[in-house]
């Protein structure tokens, strides 16, 4: 141990070399499998490689450069800056070699989960590297916000492409500059290597070719089993969706049914991950009858079901199944993301048809206005949209891995890179994680509703601007004035705090506003016996944002029950509590139902 102390550097020395080098002979016969594992569906013509992706890319950057080339003074600045940070760097490593206090040129944010190690700031190598990194990344996204003459979109897309880059080029992403895995690699003599490379290969042909990193260990979960696991039944089901009626767990039960309407980009069990983190079983037990749609897996042959079917034979059709099952009419509805999107189209349809099946409406983390729909918007323009257009009338659909992989980079360092050095450089299992389970349990989507989509919310807007049309109706959701509860959370990055609050004006009628700590998945899924994170209430959402927020009441734990007491504010009438199957429905099978089970 002294030693060690006293020669730092014996940690990064190899300790068996015999050893050392047979892993290494190892390591590369596994990059062979690797590599043949890309390879192969490529020379089938099982999967085709589309430069599209990096055309654009390289297109946007190009204007920056444009920008700071075209004026030989504006290229010398630029230079001058970034030369500038290079020699303070130099001088204060100097400074320390020689034994002179030095303060660091650059620090990362103490949010960056990437320098935790010590020999990031207690070795001289490591810290000059992170430095030089951090200096390099800083002074390119500089460039990107201070190319005066962009177009937002241009810089919005310049911007973002360039954090993915810095991200994928952070020097701990790589064995010899990351200490951490240098000294796991020596102490190891480079099995950490081996048992990576083989994780590699089992990505590559999970993903057909391309990379399935895996974010959890898929072998701990099973959804029926201990995902998804509410007891109920499916008691209707059509093309698009299944529906499903939970058991009750009370004696009574609110007069209102309670129907949830999820996303359909991922499975609806992220409402029923486990008994303790399920928000539908909590609802069963607070005595409501609960419905939820279960979307489709789609394929080729739901190419055509657009927004409308969805509506109609997703919505529309749910809420006749309820009547049937519960003699009642009047619902409370809750959507979840796109199918709260989707919720409000739908209650713009039912306002300008006279329908008023729907009493009240819960949105989670919901956009009806797309002005401020966050770093997704990157994704949207008329070119990109053409292009996904195209691929889709291929197969119809949208494959649910490309829609994994955009929101899986709005974090990248997170939910990228992360597991890219602790699955193929430290050559380790990941975690078991139900939550991660989900997110990579995504679905496909057909070619006819996400073209609508993208077209008609993050490209036009139409939804916002009362032009959207949908089976010959123009909506406007001024016409909807039944109560919304709008919950939004405060990290989100798939539906900004803003842009949710920014939609809740869209509404004729009263909308609570509520603000949730934590983020999309994890401010919504909070129960209330977790005590965690905290939520704010302002009542109607009016002004700015940062005035509302400036002027809320926090209150700590979950917004679980403060909906639950909205929801009863409305209508408290209880009756008995109602069973599937009751009033001669035909039960076709067990909660979750078999459209959840189908993976891609």
């Amino acid at each position: 141990m002294a030693d060690e102390r006293q020669h730092p550097m014996l940690q990064y020395i190899i300790n068996n070399p015999e050893a050392f080098a047979q892993n290494l002979a190892k390591t590369m016969e596994n990059a062979g499998k690797a590599l043949a594992a890309y390879l192969e569906p490529r020379e089938s013509g099982e999967v085709r490689d589309g430069t599209d992706e990096l055309t654009n890319v390289v297109k946007t950057l190009a204007q920056v450069s444009e920008y700071w080339a075209s004026d030989p003074q504006r290229a010398v600045e630029a230079q001058t800056r970034l030369w500038s940070g290079y020699i303070d760097l130099w001088n204060s490593s100097l400074k320390r070699m020689m034994g002179e206090p030095s303060e660091p040129a650059v620090n990362p944010p103490k949010t960056d989960k990437r320098f935790t190690d010590p020999d990031w700031s207690e070795n001289q190598f490591f810290d000059f590297v992170k430095q030089l990194y951090l200096i390099t990344s800083s002074w390119a996204e500089t460039m990107v916000h201070e190319a005066h003459g962009l177009d937002d979109h241009t810089r919005h897309k310049a911007g973002f492409y360039v954090e993915q880059i810095s991200n994928a080029l952070s020097p701990s992403n790589f064995l010899l500059t990351n200490p951490e895995l240098l000294r796991l690699t020596m102490e190891s003599n480079g099995e950490n290597l081996v048992k990576g490379m083989q994780h590699l290969v089992e990505d590559i042909r999970a993903g057909h070719g391309d990379v399935r990193i895996r974010q959890t260990d898929p072998s701990k979960f099973a959804v029926g089993q201990n995902l998804a696991t509410t007891p109920g039944k499916v008691i209707a089901e059509n093309d698009v969706c299944q529906v499903l009626q939970y058991e009750p767990t009370t004696d009574q039960a609110l007069k209102r049914p309670l129907l949830i309407v999820p996303p359909w980009i991922n499975k609806f069990y992220i409402l029923d991950l486990n008994a303790e983190k399920s928000f539908i079983r909590w609802a069963v037990d607070q005595g409501h009858t609960v419905f939820v749609i279960s979307w489709v897996n789609p394929d080729a042959r739901q190419a055509e079901k657009s927004f409308e079917h969805y509506m109609k034979e997703g919505i529309l059709n749910t809420l006749d199944v309820i009547k049937r099952a519960t003699r009642q009419e009047e619902v409370n509805a809750i959507g979840y993301c796109v199918g709260g999107t989707l919720l409000a189209v739908t209650l713009a349809y039912m306002a300008a048809t006279g329908d008023k099946r729907i009493g009240s409406c819960t949105f989670f983390t919901t956009q009806v206005d797309f002005t401020h729909a966050g770093d997704l918007k990157v994704f949207v323009d008329e070119e990109q949209i053409e292009m996904l257009e195209r691929r889709m009338a291929e197969q119809g659909y949208l494959d649910g891995s490309k829609m994994a992989s955009a929101f899986n980079m709005l974090r990248s360092n997170d939910l990228i890179w992360s597991y890219v050095v602790n699955n193929y450089l430290k050559g380790k299992e990941p975690f078991p994680f139900d939550l991660l389970y989900w997110n990579s349990d995504s679905t496909r989507m057909p070619a006819a509703n996400h073209s609508f989509y993208l077209r008609n919310c993050y490209l036009e807007n139409r939804l916002a601007k009362g032009e959207m049309v949908i089976d010959n109706v123009t909506l406007d959701l001024k016409k909807v004035t039944i109560p919304i509860y709008n919950l939004a959370t405060r990290e989100d990055h798939i539906a900004p705090a803003r842009s949710v609050f920014v939609g809740s004006s869209c509404f004729g009628g009263p909308v609570d506003y509520v603000l949730s700590g934590s983020g999309h998945i994890a401010g919504v899924v909070n129960p209330p016996h977790k005590n965690k994170y905290q939520y704010w209430t302002n009542g109607a959402p009016v002004g700015q944002i940062e005035d509302w927020i400036a002027n809320a009441e926090e209150h700590p734990g979950s917004w679980w029950p403060h909906w639950d007491a909205w929801i009863r504010e409305k209508d408290a009438t209880l009756v008995k509590a109602r069973k599937p199957g009751a009033y001669r429905m035909k039960i076709l099978g067990d909660a979750p139902g078999s459209y959840v089970m189908e993976r891609i």
